[in-house]
């Protein structure tokens, strides 16, 4: 869990942040994160992790027992230019003795990001809150089809950003391929680099309202999920249309 208030440690008489600061970094780790206009950049942060006993509000002290928790606090070593300052104070209940076992709790911290977005993709784009099934047994099936759904949409997201090189087919169809060039034709200057999901990925963007400027950031989730709706229909316009023609 990711704190913010400084709380008294100890007998009460400092904080635990005057504890923290005066201890010297214990581990290294790396993380990737994106500037303002969605750029990704790997950040080196000093680690420090120490276990303390940390006390309720002087207000609560007589309802409330301490805790002893261990903080782990990762700080990047200086100010960057064109984001904010990766500064995470952590605690935790696991045992957190070795600076292995600290860099694994801010691996899972560093997941949060993508498991919120999932869950925006469930109830903005599948809009999971407004279901009117009235047993669960239904409910639980629905909500099975919109995770599939929703996790197409983070694949194809995330994909075009860690590998936008890798085939276009990992994701999509050969169909949908096809009608993709059709119905966004590559600009000129992406013509020649590589057709892989990351160009594709823009086009389905572009389906969503994405304008495809030089200096936009990446397409996000949101105009994704409109690309991907907008890609269904047509594709089953064009299967019915098919059936129709064929008969």
């Amino acid at each position: 869990m990711r704190v913010q208030t400084n709380r008294l440690a100890g007998d009460g008489d400092h904080t635990v942040y005057e504890e923290l600061i005066g201890e010297p970094p214990q581990a290294v780790h790396t993380v990737t994160t994106r500037d303002s206009r969605g750029e990704p950049a790997k950040v080196t942060l000093d680690v420090t992790y120490k276990t303390l006993d940390v006390r309720p509000p002087i207000g609560k002290q007589k309802r409330y027992p301490g805790l002893k928790v261990t903080y782990i606090w990762a700080r990047e070593r200086a100010e960057p230019v064109g984001r904010s300052r990766v500064d995470w104070k952590l605690i935790t209940n696991l045992p957190v003795e070795t600076a292995q076992a600290a860099t694994e709790k801010l691996s899972w911290y560093a997941m949060r990001w993508k498991i919120e977005v999932f869950h925006k993709i469930l109830k903005s784009g599948c809009k999971a809150e407004e279901a009117k099934l009235r047993t669960a047994d239904r409910l639980v099936k629905l909500l099975a089809v919109f995770c599939i759904l929703s996790w197409r949409v983070f694949w194809v997201t995330m994909s075009s950003r860690s590998s936008p090189e890798a085939p276009p087919e990992t994701a999509l169809t050969t169909v949908e391929i096809k009608v993709l060039d059709r119905l966004a034709p590559d600009k000129l200057r992406d013509r020649d680099l590589p057709a892989g999901i990351g160009r594709y990925a823009v086009k389905i963007a572009r389906l969503g309202g994405y304008l495809a400027r030089s200096r936009d950031p990446p397409p996000g989730n949101i105009v994704m999920w409109r690309g991907l709706s907008r890609l269904t229909d047509i594709m089953l316009g064009l299967t019915i249309a098919g059936e129709l023609v064929g008969n």
